[in-house]
């Protein structure tokens, strides 16, 4: 588990050459603000079981980042899947789209960005890919890339800023 807040306005000062700033109104969602790790990617529309089958695996401090394509229509996440993210060692989970279950997520040691709620589930189709490169906002991020979070916003730099900042 990473221990140490790192502020994004810190990072994008002294890196400003390295870092991509993904710029969207993202809430903050989970119970931790503050979040970095390697980013794993999944690009799914309305279907979360790419994600299921993600949180179920060890995170070793991981950031899952989802390109739901920004749809509010339906939650890619919710608070089993959150919390199965937790036990299973995720540091925080990006979604460009919504979640449900926000109160009890909130409650959760972990970090969770979203665009905003919504109270119906997916479908659960089995559609979407895994560790592929995603385009949010007009930044492309690839799996392996670092992902940082906190109340400023999301950045993403290909490498590890924390080790030298």
């Amino acid at each position: 588990m990473n221990t140490t807040p790192l502020a994004t306005t810190d990072l994008c000062d002294a890196h400003e050459n390295a870092i991509h700033v993904i710029t969207l109104p993202w809430l903050d969602l989970g119970g931790r603000r503050a979040f970095h790790g390697l980013v794993t990617t999944i690009k799914a529309f309305e279907d979360n079981s790419r994600v299921r089958e993600a949180v179920a695996e060890a995170g070793h401090g991981r950031v899952l980042l989802v390109d739901g394509g920004g749809s509010l229509a339906r939650a890619m996440l919710g608070d089993l899947l959150a919390a199965k993210a937790v036990e299973n060692g995720w540091e925080g989970i990006v979604i460009h789209g919504a979640i449900r279950d926000s109160a009890a997520i909130a409650q959760l040691d972990l970090g969770v960005k979203a665009l905003g709620r919504c109270p119906r589930k997916t479908e659960k189709l089995g559609d979407g890919h895994r560790d592929v490169t995603l385009e949010i906002a007009g930044i492309t991020v690839q799996p392996g890339q670092w992902l940082y979070a906190d109340a400023d916003g999301v950045i993403v730099s290909d490498t590890a800023l924390h080790e030298v900042a």
